[in-house]
């Protein structure tokens, strides 16, 4: 069983051999400089060769962005509508924008996604999602503000986001179909979301139901990308018709044992509690505890529940690999 077939397997409550091993983002520029100081090689550079290093599941991703005008992070880019229609065709004049902020995705890394998928590796990617985006646009705290003092502008940019989000869509499936996907949204902290119900099923929910159908076809499996404390968040996003979470902050209080209770079928993908990583082998082993119920049900995939911090040593993280690869195995038993 390959890599791309046991995530399709355990995404879809299946029977698999043991469960995907992988960190599903990459580490923290901080944490690699770490532990080059502590043993790791130097051949190992890029983010495969890293991920190759430490044996886990190969993955490609993508994460796509509109042509964001540079600015400073959180400060926005628009006040109103004549602001907008300035950057609009510059914003989404491109469909293949690169997260990783080097140009165009060209053909030819799409062709390599496709081949890697055709190899046994898993493929996804990223789409902005429809509370990110605007608060790209307006910046933190005006976005906050723009749900009421601005609703005709707010749905405008959703609107030319979920048509961008369509064509880029278009393209990816002329060569791979990504077996699951996030929307980059952010949108809840420690204490629950930062937006009303009323506020989600007015300006969200009608965009995410133009892009989804869409990525259901080419058989994505439909994940949220949240920070913070998800429980109210969850059965609004799958009343738009998503199908999982990540990352599953344990820090802002999510428990996974309670979050499937109330939701048999929720995917989920992260949860594991990067602050218990430093901590020692029994420390980790009872977090992997923790965990196993949800991880011998199927539709959940165990990584670190955001990205592994540099307070965690080589040898920690070491530690870490070899008991996430003898749980992988334990909860399949």
């Amino acid at each position: 069983m390959n890599s791309r077939e046991r995530f399709q397997k355990l995404m879809a409550f299946e029977p698999v051999d043991r469960l995907p091993v992988l960190e599903w983002a990459p580490w923290w520029t901080d944490t690699i400089d770490r532990w080059r100081k502590e043993g790791l090689p130097a051949e190992a550079q890029t983010v495969e060769e890293i991920r190759d290093y430490f044996g886990q599941d190969k993955h490609r991703h993508i994460w796509f962005r509109p042509n964001t005008p540079e600015h400073d992070h959180g400060m926005g880019l628009i006040k109103n509508m004549d602001d907008y229609q300035k950057i609009k065709s510059t914003v989404f004049g491109d469909t293949s924008i690169d997260f990783r902020g080097n140009g165009i995705v060209s053909d030819a890394e799409l062709e390599a996604c496709a081949q890697a998928q055709a190899n046994g590796e898993i493929t996804w990617i990223t789409l902005e999602g429809f509370f990110w985006y605007p608060r790209v646009l307006f910046g933190i705290e005006p976005h906050m503000y723009a749900f009421y003092d601005h609703p005709e502008l707010m749905h405008q940019i959703n609107s030319d986001l979920a048509d961008y989000h369509k064509r880029i869509l278009a393209k990816v499936r002329q060569y791979f179909q990504p077996d699951f996907m996030t929307f980059a949204e952010d949108m809840s902290y420690n204490l629950g979301p930062m937006l009303s119900k009323d506020a989600f099923d007015e300006f969200l929910k009608p965009y995410y139901q133009q892009v989804i159908p869409t990525l259901k076809e080419m058989g994505t499996t439909v994940i949220i990308d949240s920070d913070g404390l998800i429980d109210e968040l969850i059965p609004w996003c799958l009343d738009a018709g998503a199908e999982g979470f990540l990352p599953l902050e344990r820090q802002a209080g999510v428990d996974l044992n309670k979050l499937r209770q109330r939701h048999p079928q929720l995917r989920l993908i992260g949860g594991f509690d990067k602050m218990t990583m430093n901590k020692g082998e029994q420390a980790m082993r009872t977090e992997f505890e923790r965990l196993l119920p949800v991880m011998a049900q199927g539709g959940y995939l165990l990584s670190v529940d955001h990205q592994t911090p540099p307070g965690v040593s080589f040898d920690d993280y070491k530690l870490y690999m070899k008991l996430q690869n003898e749980y992988a195995r334990k909860a399949t038993q």
